[in-house]
């Protein structure tokens, strides 16, 4: 079945930069992707959608001016480039992925209900 792989994750000092990759294997229509990320006994949070059809994004405001959510489809490929990271990004980061578009650059696109299938997550760990 279709699967999201993961990779990018590791670790930085406070102000650096990462990209993280999600990768579809067994190609599926995705019109709808987006990224959350879980600290530690919080609650998983969505900071970010991508519609693929068109490109257009959704941002969390913990996130905005920082990351950036964008996509290759030749290499079934949405990365999430992040930027002056801060310590408080600290968390596992999991992609999604859903078939239908609807609300997806809104805010309803970042909800962990709407998706159906994940990536495994990916460490990031920003340390002061």
């Amino acid at each position: 079945s279709e699967q999201l792989v993961e990779s990018g994750g590791g670790s930085v000092q406070a102000g650096g930069s990462l990209r993280l990759s999600c990768e579809v294997r067994n190609k599926a229509d995705f019109r709808c992707m987006a990224w959350f990320r879980q600290a530690p006994g919080k609650e998983r949070e969505g900071i970010s959608s991508i519609t693929t059809t068109d490109g257009s994004a959704y941002y969390a405001d913990s996130v905005k001016g920082r990351f950036t959510a964008s996509q290759d489809k030749a290499k079934n490929t949405i990365y999430l480039q992040m930027n002056n990271l801060k310590p408080n990004d600290t968390a596992v980061y999991y992609c999604a992925a859903r078939s239908s578009d609807i609300f997806c650059a809104e805010r309803i696109g970042i909800s962990v209900g709407v998706y159906q299938i994940w990536g495994q997550g990916t460490q990031v760990t920003v340390s002061s």
